[in-house]
């Protein structure tokens, strides 16, 4: 088939037809993209859908597995079958489809995407333009294809391991209907029949999103006591307290309670969605903050399950989660008692020793693979490269040498999880840092220093004379301009920004930070 079309906006190169002889080597990563033939003999096609998976495989031989190859799961996008028992084809594509996950269940850096995902969304005669087919072999019809490109974008940023962090929402008219204010705890619509079904079914799916490890956050002009009321009293609630890492209930713009939101957070405001049924709220978002996501809300209840399928699946959709996903609402409300421990304390140290923090630096794993991709993908603030990765990227790096660091902080008050990551490539006795990052939670509590200072040491004793590192500026990461110098490093050269550092290892003593517990 001819699919040029559909992956015009990609810098991608195709094979001939059902050809793989030739694999480019050089090749980021590759697509595997299939459609049964449009023929007229099913024997034949069945064949042909299972002989397919003997090309993959070999082709997947071909790859290293720091490669990643994203394989588009078979649909059957024309069929006529006039012998209803006969399922040949189907079953073909069955065995197609199961074979493809069974092969990403053993290989890590193959990626499956449901093409029927994308193929729901039309008709049968929408699917083919038979003129465009019978000209230039173009199965798919070529007027879906910027909609493939936006679908297939969202696609990749879900393996990318790329999404919103954070919905943002109101609540009189959008987790229930009425007004609170006006109406009481008892007077609000919510659960029962229609339309308080549609708001119940709405709630329960935004804590869908909530265990999936996206931040919720309340924004709405309210009295706090009557929410609190609320969320005691109301048989049928389902997102209570508990379920939101921060609280805006005021009579505050909702455009400076969403920034405050974001600073309280220290996440971007480009990682937020706003949900608000009211068009004038909205819009003063959307004009003071155009970096927070905004859409539309429906005009009418029962069109809840829509608008949240649409806005789920573009802005929080990921390929799988992590152990990290899995626990953000508790993280986020960990660090506001460390915030609050913290006034606490006129000394640093003072506070840094209360508060027992314990630092594990290990080399990364299979089980972590996944996490510090994630960390790549959407660390911005202290990153000192940016250089997004893929969990094959890291794969990759793992399988020429590469040491990578992964950094796990806990305290009194809880696990942070895995919030660090240190690329090095190691060759004869220099080392040089490809990537350092930490996540934003934990900064402000001199962690980042204690972190460089064990991985010198560890390279040090490890026969490592020479450390060369590199900063680049991007629009975020401009608190760690002079990271480096602060760690003891020697400015080597800066052009347009970007410096590069070294730091002598040979005859140089590295003290561990004290007030921090090694494990």
């Amino acid at each position: 088939m001819t699919i040029e079309r559909f992956f015009q906006n990609m810098n991608t190169s195709f094979s001939g037809y059902e050809d793989i002889s030739y694999i480019d080597k050089e090749a980021d990563r590759y697509i595997w993209f299939y459609i049964p033939a449009l023929k007229t003999d099913s024997s034949v096609v069945a064949d042909e859908i299972r002989n397919y998976i003997d090309l993959l495989r070999f082709t997947l031989s071909q790859i290293t597995n720091g490669k990643m190859v994203i394989v588009f799961t078979m649909h059957d996008i024309y069929g006529v079958n006039t012998i209803t028992s006969n399922n040949e084809i189907s079953q073909a594509i069955s065995f197609y489809n199961s074979t493809i996950y069974e092969l990403a269940s053993l290989n890590s850096n193959v990626k499956i995407i449901d093409f029927s995902a994308f193929l729901n969304k039309y008709s049968h005669n929408d699917l083919i333009d038979w003129k465009y087919y019978f000209i230039s072999q173009m199965a798919l019809n070529p007027r879906l294809s910027s909609s493939f490109q936006e679908w297939l974008e969202v696609q990749i940023n879900s393996i990318e391991l790329k999404r919103k962090k954070c919905l943002i929402l109101d609540l009189d008219n959008t987790l229930w209907g009425g007004v609170l204010g006006e109406d009481g705890v008892e007077g609000i619509v919510l659960g029962g029949d229609y339309p308080g079904k549609a708001f119940s079914f709405f709630q329960h799916q935004i804590l869908e999103l909530e265990k999936q490890g996206i931040i919720l956050c309340v924004c709405s002009k309210n009295n706090i006591e009557d929410v609190r009321d609320l969320w005691d009293k109301h048989p049928e609630i389902i997102l209570k307290e508990k379920h939101f890492s921060a609280l805006k209930i005021n009579w505050v713009n909702k455009a400076d309670n969403i920034r405050q939101l974001a600073e309280e957070l220290n996440i971007g405001l480009d990682s937020m969605v706003f949900i608000d049924d009211n068009p004038a709220e909205r819009e003063i978002v959307k004009t003071n903050i155009p970096e927070v996501v905004v859409p539309v809300f429906p005009e009418q209840p029962y069109q809840l399950p829509i608008f949240f399928k649409e806005i789920a699946e573009k802005y929080f959709s990921i390929y799988s989660l992590t152990k990290e996903d899995l626990s953000k609402t508790e993280q986020y409300k960990q660090n506001a008692l460390r915030i609050s421990a913290k006034e606490l304390f006129t000394d640093m140290d003072d506070y840094i020793r209360s508060i027992e923090i314990e630092i594990i630096v290990s080399e990364v794993n299979d089980l972590s693979i996944q996490r510090v991709s994630q960390l790549t993908q959407k660390t911005n603030q202290f990153n000192l490269t940016t250089i997004r990765y893929t969990d094959a990227d890291i794969k990759n790096f793992i399988e020429k040498g590469a040491k990578v660091f992964t950094l796990s902080v806990r305290d009194k008050f809880g696990d942070y999880g895995l919030t660090g990551v240190c690329i090095t490539i190691i060759k004869n006795n220099i080392a040089e840092f490809d990537t350092l990052l930490l996540s934003c939670r934990i900064l402000g509590k001199k962690i980042e220093e204690a972190y460089m200072y064990y991985i010198l040491n560890e390279l040090k004793n490890n026969g490592v004379d020479l450390v060369k590192s590199k900063f680049v500026p991007s629009a975020k990461n401009s608190q760690v301009n002079d990271f480096y110098e602060k760690v003891g490093f020697s400015l080597i050269s800066q052009e347009n920004g970007v410096k590069e550092y070294q730091q002598n290892l040979k005859e140089k003593e590295i003290n561990l930070l004290e007030n921090y517990k090694y494990l």
